[in-house]
């Protein structure tokens, strides 16, 4: 991953938009960022490019799911970052018999003190946090991921008729294991969708394989210390939403975009034979809600082409569906998108 330069950053472009208190704001993230690789780093071997886009999805408002064989340290890696800000979090265990009451919480009845009298008091559950950790989500059946839609879309639950809403910031960052593992549920291309980043975490390298055996079986997890509290992370938000864009990313955005939807006649033919189903307009949003957050965590201040083609297959993998075609040809919807984005590269 890129080292980012913290102690002189990069003059901003003439043609810079941003007022003077915004170039500072993002000077400020950049180094925020480098503290928090630093400290996730006690805790975490490698995975600087996992870090990086969990990164992305935090400070431009998105949800992040995991996907790996079990083993990998999803759980930890997401309870680590968790840990480096100062912000109430829970971890929800999902099986196949979790229900939605467990997830949002429940009416229960309680005696008042005056005369004997009972009335219903709401209990809040664990999504009540500003991160949740949502462990193998893919274990859950659909009455408990229709639950769990409804608060990473509408920051609220409905229990009983009542709707109580989440308090921002609220992130769920979610761990999956692969559907071909027993006892998984595919999760629906309508949740998928509400996922900013879908994140592969693949196995470590020899070297890093055996620091993880140094570290993890030797003395006690080292602590973390808290970088951000609520106000200041929802102020670097709004910071990644104010990042200029130049004209010609939008444009790529939406080209690409256009080129996974294969009814359209912007498609590649080998796409019109492989893909079933394409993206839609909610790629072409965290495409460039990505770019810009990469831009302002790089300290840089504006996006660029290089920002919105490193985001482009975490946003786009989980969003194309491939048809029997691709199957037995091999041809992943991860294969496809890479193969789009060279071609738009190239072109």
């Amino acid at each position: 991953m890129e080292e980012l330069a913290t102690d002189s950053p990069a003059p901003a472009p003439s043609d810079n938009q941003l007022p003077p208190d915004d170039v500072a704001a993002i000077d400020e993230l950049g180094k925020t960022y480098a503290a928090f690789k630093a400290e996730l780093a006690k805790a975490i071997v490698g995975q600087d490019d996992v870090i990086e886009k969990l990164a992305i999805c935090l400070f431009a408002r998105g949800h992040a799911l995991l996907m790996g064989v079990p083993g990998l340290a999803k759980t930890l890696l997401v309870s680590s970052v968790a840990e480096t800000f100062d912000l109430s979090f829970n971890r929800i265990q999902f099986t196949p018999d979790l229900m939605p009451a467990d997830i949002t919480g429940t009416d229960i009845i309680q005696e008042t003190g005056v005369g004997g009298k009972r009335e219903f008091e709401f209990v809040k559950g664990p999504v009540f946090a500003n991160i949740v950790l949502a462990d193998e989500i893919n274990r859950a059946p659909a009455k408990t991921q229709s639950a769990m839609l409804e608060a990473m879309q509408e920051l609220k639950v409905t229990v009983l008729g009542e709707t109580y809403t989440l308090k921002p910031p609220f992130f769920v960052l979610a761990t999956q294991n692969p559907v071909e593992q027993e006892g998984t549920y595919p999760l629906p291309e309508a949740q998928l969708d509400r996922f900013m980043f879908l994140i592969e975490v693949d196995y470590p390298s020899a070297e890093e394989e055996k620091e993880i055996a140094r570290a993890t079986t030797g003395g006690a997890r080292p602590q973390l210390d808290h970088l951000l509290d609520g106000e200041k992370v929802m102020a670097f938000q709004s910071l990644v939403r104010r990042v200029p864009v130049p004209e010609h990313l939008y444009d790529y955005a939406v080209a690409i975009v256009r080129k996974t939807r294969p009814a359209l006649p912007e498609a590649p033919e080998w796409v019109r034979e492989l893909v079933a189903w394409g993206a839609g307009p909610r790629a072409v949003q965290y495409l460039i809600l990505g770019a810009k957050a990469r831009a302002a965590l790089h300290g840089n201040y504006m996006a660029s082409l290089e920002d919105l083609e490193a985001v482009a297959a975490s946003v786009l993998g989980h969003r194309v569906i491939t048809n029997f075609a691709a199957e037995s040809q091999g041809m992943s919807s991860k294969k496809v998108v890479e193969r789009l984005i060279e071609e738009m590269h190239n072109s």
